[in-house]
């Protein structure tokens, strides 16, 4: 089940996004489906019942054609992590930016995952809305990374597209730099929808796709599949709850392994398209900071 956000006259909506239409579950039981959290609420914190519940409801309700504008981020996440050098191209890729070499090796290699706080509830945009490149980086590039979705007891609700847009140039220059790579106005995207954990029967097994547009035409793309993760989903959301306080609907980005050329970088104008198998595209217009 594909659950999203969209915009409904003068007010943001909750649904169903099914086979090109969008099913208006907030005009079903405006209280109970006003959003992901007033139905997980609803069923009480169970999954599989949140899912019956929603397909009860589609049974009445009004239905909406498909328009990828109409689309809102799908939640509001109280914290994203991230998760870095799952894969061995971005350990490849962090070695060869980074001025403190072999320090991406290790991270790589060691038992414990390099996770982080990526945005608490500020900075993150939805589809359609600009993700941007700091005034100060010389060279920013997205990350598409598939996203897990997490109730407060630290079970899968559900997964989405993720993009941890991050400035290469100012984290190589000293890891401790980090925050400032990764954290900053408009430096993160989620969407377009939340596909439930029942649909996705293997998050290991999925292939997931960017395209950065310029100027009319694809300036990069590359592709990857999920089975190339060095650490599994189970292993990082373990870690991630680990004497952690995890609020309902934590997101965690899993890592990336799509890096363009050392001699590419986002620019304002460009267009970002990420697309996850069995969850969708999620695409997003790219403008730079003016430094303020």
């Amino acid at each position: 089940m594909k659950l999203c956000r969209f915009q409904s006259a003068g007010d943001i909506c909750f649904g169903v996004l099914r086979d090109g239409e969008i099913y208006d579950l907030t005009a079903v039981d405006p209280v109970g489906f006003r959003n992901l959290d007033s139905a997980y609420a609803k069923a009480g914190g169970d999954r599989s019942l949140m899912v019956a519940l929603l397909e009860d409801g589609m049974k009445g309700a009004q239905r909406v054609k498909y328009e990828e504008r109409l689309l809102r981020i799908p939640l509001e996440a109280p914290e994203i992590w991230a998760a870095g050098v799952t894969y061995l191209r971005s350990r490849q890729a962090r070695e060869t930016e980074t001025k403190s070499k072999g320090i991406y090796d290790r991270v790589y290699e060691a038992v414990r995952p390099e996770l982080f706080v990526k945005d608490t509830g500020l900075r993150c945009r939805g589809p359609g809305e600009e993700i941007y490149v700091r005034s100060d980086s010389r060279w920013s590039v997205p990350e598409p990374e598939l996203t897990v979705v997490f109730d407060e007891e630290a079970r899968v609700v559900g997964y989405t597209v993720g993009n941890d847009v991050s400035s290469r140039d100012i984290e190589g220059e000293n890891p401790l730099y980090l925050p400032q790579a990764k954290v900053y106005r408009g430096s993160s995207a989620i969407g377009p929808v939340v596909t439930t954990a029942d649909e996705i029967s293997d998050p290991q097994k999925l292939e997931i796709r960017m395209k950065i547009l310029r100027e009319g035409g694809v300036a990069f793309q590359g592709e990857v599949n999920t089975s190339q993760m060095k650490r599994s989903v189970a292993e990082l959301s373990e870690y991630l709850r680990r004497d952690n306080v995890l609020k309902r609907f934590t997101l965690l980005m899993t890592g990336t392994s799509i890096v363009p050329p050392d001699d590419f970088t986002l620019q304002g104008g460009d267009a970002v398209e990420i697309e996850i198998e069995g969850i969708g595209l999620l695409r997003n217009p790219v403008a730079q900071l003016a430094g303020h």
